[in-house]
């Protein structure tokens, strides 16, 4: 697979705790260089960013992160927040307690108030799948296809683990045909990326490709 190809898939993220504006305007400018899908920001940042990259990036943000367990309320504030400060794409944390106590009506209704608040801007949903079984991932996928989110996402990267083989192959085979995947998480390298991209993976969240390339600037891109 190209590089391009697997580039243009890539969420470049940058959700550190300590990072700075200097940090994000990196991965901005990073961004804008190779071609990536989204850079994947706090929202702190989004305003900022938007204003410094305007058309020539999609700006990603996330909601409720990373432990989900605020509100829908709050979720809704901080996605027309969001928006009104340039975001174009929402990724959503949802509400694990509520997946535990087998509460779905709950977790369909959030995201479809959250997906009512995007308009056209799309909304992925962050199940955090490291914490769940496999009968709670299989009902994430049918809750995100009932609420017609865009997307269904692995991990927010600060839980135990990211994406795996075995749990994109089990999403592709259970979410409905408008949803897509995005595998956050665990892409290291560039044979994962291709690898995951092939189970069906639309998205990747990560940092670790365009560092790579980097990398390889020698060589060319």
């Amino acid at each position: 697979m190209d590089k391009k190809d697997i580039v243009s898939k890539v969420d470049h993220t940058l959700l550190n705790v300590t990072a700075t504006w200097a940090e994000i305007k990196t991965i901005c400018d990073d961004g804008m260089e190779y071609g990536v899908a989204s850079v994947c920001i706090p929202p702190a940042y989004v305003k900022r960013a938007k204003e410094y990259v305007g058309d020539k990036l999609a700006v990603c943000t996330v909601i409720g992160f990373p432990n989900g367990y605020m509100t829908t309320n709050t979720k809704v504030f901080e996605t027309t927040d969001a928006l009104a400060n340039g975001a174009d794409e929402i990724d959503m944390v949802i509400n694990l307690g509520d997946l535990k106590d087998k509460n779905f009506k709950a977790i369909e209704e959030e995201i479809i108030r959250l997906k009512k608040a995007c308009g056209h801007n799309i909304l992925k949903v962050i199940i955090e799948a490291c914490f769940l079984t496999e009968e709670e991932k299989i009902e994430m996928c049918k809750i995100v296809t009932n609420a017609k989110a865009d997307f269904i996402k692995t991990s927010t990267g600060f839980g135990t683990g990211g994406a795996t083989k075995e749990d994109l192959e089990l999403f592709a085979k259970n979410i409905g045909p408008n949803v897509k995947i995005k595998a956050a998480g665990g892409v290291k390298d560039l044979a994962t990326a291709e690898e995951f991209i092939k189970i069906g993976a639309s998205r990747l969240g990560t940092s670790s490709i365009i560092k790579i390339l980097n990398n390889e600037k020698v060589k060319g891109y």
